[in-house]
């Protein structure tokens, strides 16, 4: 009998010793994905902001940097153009922006009332506008044309009805525009 029970004995350890290395490889596997998403995360630095700006929701719109006069595309003096958006139930505002071709852009935007987010399709531009809080994206658009910008946050029963445009237009075009307005948007074409 004892014959018989041994090669059972054998196969049932080098069964278990097989399994032991099978785990010891998956615990290997997940211990380097979690080092590298760290490491990467820190040379790419997809942190957080280092510097958080905030506004207050309730006065946003009403004064500061957010006012409606202060909406919209301007061409700043170093030849970049910085754009002020507000987003708020249904709407952002303002609904359609304007900025060149081959332009460093800065967009600057925040929330009035609940978590909106900007997507510029064709772009890589996704980003949350929250309350009390300014998001800031930059970006550089090389071709000219409209681009849809819907809101990718679910913010209440009125959300698929909630988008706006990015109009892209040649910079010579466009600082023709500046020269006339203080702030750019193709509101009302």
């Amino acid at each position: 009998m004892s014959d018989q029970e041994h090669p059972a004995d054998t196969s049932s350890q080098a069964a278990q010793r097989a399994e032991q290395r099978w785990a010891s490889v998956s615990v290997v596997i997940v211990v380097l994905l979690a080092a590298l998403a760290a490491v990467f995360g820190i040379i790419h630095e997809t942190m957080p902001q280092a510097r958080v700006e905030t506004v207050d929701p309730r006065q946003a719109s009403i004064s500061g940097e957010f006012i409606e006069s202060n909406l919209g595309s301007a061409l700043e003096p170093d030849g970049s153009v910085t754009v002020r958006a507000l987003g708020q139930r249904y709407s952002f505002t303002p609904s359609c922006i304007t900025v060149p071709t081959d332009t460093p852009i800065t967009i600057r935007a925040t929330s009035a009332d609940v978590i909106h987010g900007i997507l510029i399709e064709g772009t890589n531009i996704n980003t949350m506008l929250i309350p009390g809080y300014i998001s800031v994206i930059t970006a550089q658009f090389q071709t000219r044309g409209e681009r849809l910008m819907p809101c990718q946050e679910f913010c209440s029963v009125g959300h698929e009805g909630m988008w706006g445009k990015v109009k892209v237009i040649d910079k010579a075009e466009f600082k023709t525009l500046a020269d006339k307005s203080k702030r750019v948007s193709c509101v009302g074409e």
